[in-house]
């Protein structure tokens, strides 16, 4: 029983032994915390957590400032009265604050509580808040932000003084009963106090010199290394499936093996530390049927017939019978840095088994979180079996956590790398259901971290590319939800993706285009912004240089005003390389530098030079949007303007054109409006086929 304080105006609104869980689900076996325990409430077993939350996060400790009797019994009845709203005696008291969702919820809520105790304590406040004023807690709140911590950091803080102030009535000890910002949301005092008008999304994008090194990476661990991996993995399955712990008849054993010639002796690879090929004499034993780490050395220095043994593999390796891949066979070949070929790893023993199951894993990771737009937690809950055929498309299915508390079904749509991701975790995983787990059989109940996975892959990928001959992953601030942002920014890049991204992203609401969030994420980014010109350019130029060998090999490459200008433009470079005796670096070197304009298009090719669009009919009579340049894509005229090039690649879409709105004109059904629309239709593609000389 705890003693009543000094300070207390009334009794708690809840006994001792009150359950802290009240109209939540709870587990089978529960051990649901009381109110009276003052040093931690333990959810653990009690609340379904989530697959990527550690057991700490699940736990409220009362520790450090929150020990104080006061600090601990206002920390107590504050959680409880936002953790359960619908208790009786909460509901009796007419106090109703925001529920909270989760423990980690309520651990903020102490936290925040501890840190308002111990900067009060550093400003010389009285110990208890009894004494406080409202404006010592705007000016707690000011000196937060004067910190630079996030903007949603700030806000939570508003919220618990606010929330304080609003269950004034309902708390036994003495808070400042007023409201600080009357009629302010939480939201808006945190960005005020920030002077932030706008909210803008704070996540990152993944740099562009990060993303597709890892991917990269990522692929080949996953589509090139696990083969080899999971085959070594199988074998050493079913080598202590059968192995025994009786050396009982191994000289025969022994004798037996060293007779098939076929048969190598095992031995650890060669490394920095070991420069000659020393015995595996572990994984010898487990070849002849005995598994080492339940039974006697045999090959031990000891007996006179273990020494006789040593001597007979030792004969059989000096001769030169040995192999670094006793589990596996030859593996997969790589082409190292330095020009050399050869296995991707020195050679797949047990001992590195735990180690590149690990990397696999992370590697699958880095796959799924890359390339699906799923929330980390949401990767985590993904369970055995997780592909399925979504709208005839194949998806992850899987729980989505943030927002909910219902935890309800979700599909992901994913490609066929991120299936074959998955299906390698899922082969690595000990867990009973989960896919993404620790690989060792001794910590299934532990909680593995996106954060720690990502930066383990890098970390592992860099140690080992003078092997595999990868390139190095730069090792940047990277987080699971960076990869969101990049992939709903990529998506974004083609036109009317956004909608897809909104629903891949799970913020669809009432119209897709309305939802901010979405918009955010999709918003561009200033390094990829950069990377995607230069790609767009780099693109640009080869298929430029494709047309200048088509045209010097005397191929025709397309028609009209705007194809005759980028004829003679080539024909001009083609006489200078002639003149200067040149070759093809001489002729790409030209063309890099000679201004030839071609925007490739569906419908045609426009010629038309961005900043002095001379001939552009599209711009005849138009608005031309604030801060736009060059051409109207919407409003072009490809029969009309000077500066169209209608490309062999083109001319079959124009001919099917043509033959529809015959189709259209000479059905008798087709309303007269509708037969003029296909008449002038037919018009502009008859004067597009003329050009290119087509049979009408």
């Amino acid at each position: 029983m705890i003693v009543t304080l000094p300070l207390q105006r009334r009794p708690s609104l809840f006994r001792d032994d009150e359950p802290v869980v009240t109209a939540r689900s709870l587990l089978p076996g529960a051990n649901v915390p009381r109110f009276g325990d003052t040093r931690c409430w333990d959810f653990n077993g009690v609340l379904k957590k989530a697959a990527n939350i550690a057991a700490s996060g699940w736990k409220i400790n009362f520790s450090l400032e929150l020990e104080d009797p006061y600090w601990n019994l206002l920390a107590r009845e504050f959680i409880m009265l936002s953790f359960n709203p619908r208790h009786r005696q909460v509901l009796k008291s007419g106090v109703v604050l925001e529920r909270a969702g989760d423990p980690r919820t309520l651990n903020h809520i102490a936290s925040r509580l501890r840190t308002a105790a111990r900067w009060g304590r550093e400003r010389g406040l009285s110990a208890y808040p009894d004494r406080w004023r409202v404006e010592d807690l705007r000016q707690r709140i000011a000196d937060l932000a004067a910190t630079g911590i996030a903007e949603g950091t700030v806000k939570g803080h508003v919220g618990t003084f606010k929330g304080l102030a609003a269950a004034g009535s309902a708390l036994s000890l003495p808070w400042p009963a007023e409201d600080p910002w009357p009629g302010r949301s939480a939201r808006s005092v945190a960005r005020d106090t920030r002077n932030r008008s706008v909210a803008k999304l704070s996540t990152p994008a993944v740099p562009p010199q990060t993303w597709f090194p890892l991917i990269r990476s990522a692929w080949a661990y996953i589509h090139e290394f696990a083969p080899d991996v999971l085959r070594a993995d199988r074998r050493v399955s079913e080598l202590l499936a059968v192995a025994g712990s009786s050396t009982v008849g191994i000289d025969a054993r022994l004798e037996e093996w060293l007779a098939d010639l076929r048969n190598k002796v095992p031995v650890h690879p060669v490394t920095s530390k070991r420069q000659t090929p020393q015995v595996n004499w572990n994984l010898l034993l487990l070849l002849l049927g005995i598994d080492a780490s339940t039974s006697a050395n045999a090959f031990s220095r000891g007996s006179h017939a273990s020494k006789r043994r040593r001597v007979l593999v030792l004969d059989a390796a000096a001769a030169g019978r040995i192999t670094t891949h006793a589990l596996t066979g030859e593996l997969r070949q790589v082409t190292r840095p330095d020009g050399s070929t050869g296995g991707w790893h020195p050679g797949l023993e047990r001992r590195a088994l735990n180690d590149l199951k690990t990397a696999l894993r992370d590697a699958a990771f880095v796959l799924v979180v890359g390339l699906s737009m799923m929330r980390d937690s949401e990767i985590h809950e993904i369970l055995r079996d997780p592909v399925v055929e979504h709208y005839s498309t194949p998806a992850i299915a899987s729980t989505k956590i943030k927002g909910t508390t219902q935890r309800p079904g979700k599909h992901w749509w994913i490609t066929e790398p991120v299936v074959e991701a998955l299906a390698v975790a899922e082969a690595i995983s000990l867990h009973p259901e989960r896919i993404f787990s620790p690989v060792t059989a001794s910590k299934q109940d532990g909680t593995i971290l996106g954060v720690r996975m990502l930066a383990a892959f890098v970390a592992f990928s860099n140690a080992n590319r003078a092997r595999t001959g990868l390139d190095e992953i730069p090792t940047t601030y990277i987080r699971p939800h960076m990869f969101r942002r990049t992939m709903a920014m990529l998506t974004d890049q083609f036109p009317g993706s956004e909608i897809a991204t909104g629903i891949q992203l799970k913020h669809i609401a009432a119209r897709a285009f309305a939802n901010a969030t979405t918009q955010s994420y999709a918003a561009s980014d200033t390094e990829w912004v950069k990377y995607l010109e230069g790609a767009l350019d780099n693109v640009k130029f080869r298929k430029i240089k494709d047309l200048y060998h088509r045209h010097t090999e005397g191929e025709e490459i397309g028609f009209g005003p705007g194809a005759e200008r980028v004829k003679d433009a080539f024909d001009q470079i083609a006489a200078t390389v002639k003149a200067r005796n040149g070759d093809a670096r001489t002729a790409e070197t030209l063309l890099r530098t000679t201004r030839i304009h071609i925007r490739f298009g569906m419908l045609n090719n426009c010629t038309a030079d961005h900043a002095n669009p001379v001939g552009a009919v599209c711009l005849e009579n138009a608005i031309v949007p604030e801060g736009h340049v060059g051409p109207l894509d919407e409003r072009c005229r490809p029969d009309r303007c000077a500066n169209s090039m209608i490309g062999p690649e083109h001319l079959p879409i124009y001919d099917s054109h043509q033959r529809k709105q015959l189709q259209i004109i000479n059905s008798p059904s087709t309303p007269a409006c509708r037969r003029d629309l296909a008449e002038r239709e037919l018009e502009i593609t008859r004067n597009v086929l003329d050009l290119a000389g087509q049979p009408q």
